[in-house]
């Protein structure tokens, strides 16, 4: 979809970007149609912690919307064989991206104990965490829902980069964020990090470092906690199987040689140049000798430190603070300076392109316009969403059928109380889904000033039809009637850019 930006969280080492396009329309054979109900923290209820949502359950319907029916286009990182789950990006109906982690159905076979541990994670709020949001634990379901994070892992800029590698000053000011975050995590009764790596660290919309939450619980309930080679193992693990407080700080000494040498070096390597007094053939020579050796010799003893074969012998998370707090020289200049990327830019209000007549009476929220727009489109759009069996011409298929036409009348009519009730019945049967009929009672609620059903139900018409300018269209119109004029304004965008694309592709718009 054109909504969503090209880079996104990403949380394990695997990178997997598929190309497959999500259909046109979705066939749905005899399934029942669920509804979105939007948890109350998607449209107010934001924590202090720089507008974070507090912690909240979603339903499954709630992230299938989200994600686009959990398309194969939003998946953004798999962690293969070992952790075998999902990270998808989706946006929710207020607008805010969010990153969804789907675990497989035997990983919590236990709902308790998935929805205790997701909950205690998600007491945790932190500016330099990307912190967890949500859970749904519906069915054999279980998912995690996090801040979204835009600017890539902290190995695709160490170690796959294209226009510059990260500075010195700004891996220090990674070390000191992932310290402080697990020192805070520690303080906070939640010391455990489950394979903690490069991949772990995140990029926000600043360019500064984040650690993802979801290293904070495994990958199931008996899972392993790594996922990595085994050369970057905490000794202890192997030995027997248990991630301690101790085992954390050994793999925080790994992504200390990670920023050191912008390389991933085998610990026993790295300790054996450290002993050989080899600490400037250890530094990654992309630095070009840019850094103070002072500061680099600190950070190696505090590598070394990490990385003791004895877990007693390793430094605890308030000595990594007060090790590297006094390392941040460059407090004034921004992470997205540091890291070479564009500033965070809010994306232009008005629409690029010449609007159509459902763009212009959108654009200017004229509801008038848009009912005599749907009423002369009929149910044109609908071909293709539905294939029914003989099976079910049943009096119930016709039942549906007579109530949807009932609301169709009404709708003409512009008797739209009645018009709502009786499409209503229709969705609900939930036989046959028809996104025509989600956007006309969309259109109902807004002329009844009810704009959060509308919302969704332009939500559900996309679901359903996932490239439609009209869901689009609506979506725009319920958004600019919730008072949220930018997200409108992006979302008439993505319509008008939708309709031009279908009418290059030979279709009627």
């Amino acid at each position: 979809m054109g909504c969503c930006p090209s880079s996104f969280l990403t949380e394990t080492h695997p990178e997997k970007q598929q190309n497959q396009q999500p259909p046109h329309h979705v066939h749905t054979h005899n399934h029942n149609h669920t509804q979105l109900h939007p948890p109350p923290s998607l449209t107010a209820d934001l924590s202090a912690t720089g507008g974070v949502p507090s912690f909240s359950e979603f339903s499954f319907s709630d992230l299938k919307a989200a994600t686009n029916n959990f398309s194969s286009d939003f998946i953004v990182s798999e962690s293969g064989e070992k952790a075998p789950n999902l990270v998808y990006k989706g946006r929710l109906p207020n607008r805010r991206w969010i990153a969804v982690k789907k675990f497989t159905k035997a990983a919590w076979p236990d709902p308790k104990q998935f929805v205790d541990e997701a909950s205690g994670v998600g007491k945790l709020r932190h500016r330099r965490l990307a912190n967890l949001i949500g859970y749904c634990c519906d069915g054999d379901e279980r998912l995690l829902v996090a801040e979204y994070m835009p600017n890539d892992t902290l190995a695709k800029h160490l170690f796959h980069w294209e226009n510059q590698t990260i500075e010195w000053a700004m891996r220090l000011r990674v070390a000191f964020s992932i310290a402080e975050t697990l020192n805070y995590c520690s303080s906070e009764g939640r010391p455990l990090y489950h394979d903690l790596n490069a991949y772990r660290v995140l990029f926000d919309e600043e360019g500064d470092p984040r650690l993802s939450c979801f290293g904070l619980m495994k990958n199931s309930r008996d899972g392993k906690s790594y996922s990595t080679n085994l050369a970057y193992t905490p000794p202890e693990y192997l030995k027997n199987g248990r991630v301690t407080p101790e085992s954390v700080i050994y793999s925080f000494g790994t992504v200390l040689l990670d920023l050191l040498s912008g390389k991933h070096i085998p610990p026993s390597h790295a300790l054996d140049m450290i002993q050989g007094k080899a600490n400037m053939l250890l530094m990654d020579s992309h630095l070009e000798g840019k850094f103070s050796k002072e500061e680099a010799a600190v950070v190696v003893n505090l590598a070394s430190k990490c990385l003791q074969y004895e877990p007693r012998e390793r430094p605890d998370t308030k000595e990594l603070v007060t090790t590297l707090a006094p390392l941040q020289t460059k407090p004034e200049v921004p992470s997205y300076v540091m890291l070479g990327i564009p500033k965070h830019e809010e994306a232009p209000s008005t629409p690029q392109r010449p609007l159509s007549a459902m763009g212009e009476a959108c654009s200017r929220t004229d509801l008038t316009a848009i009912h005599q727009i749907l009423v002369a489109t009929h149910y044109r759009d609908d071909e293709g969403t539905n294939e029914l069996s003989f099976q079910e011409w049943t009096q119930q298929m016709r039942d549906m059928l007579e109530a949807r036409k009932r609301g169709d009348y009404a709708f003409r009519d512009k008797d739209f109380k009645t018009a709502i009730e009786n499409y209503s019945q229709f969705i609900d049967v939930g036989t046959m889904v028809s996104p025509t009929v989600f956007a006309r009672r969309s259109l109902c609620y807004l002329l009844c000033d009810q704009p959060d059903p509308a919302l969704r139900d332009a939500m559900q018409a996309q679901c359903v039809y996932p490239d439609w300018p009209t869901a689009f269209y609506m979506q725009s119109v319920a958004l600019a009637k919730l008072d949220m004029q930018k997200d409108a304004a992006d979302m008439l965008n993505e319509a008008t850019a939708l309709e031009e694309k279908r009418q290059r592709g030979g279709r009627g718009a």
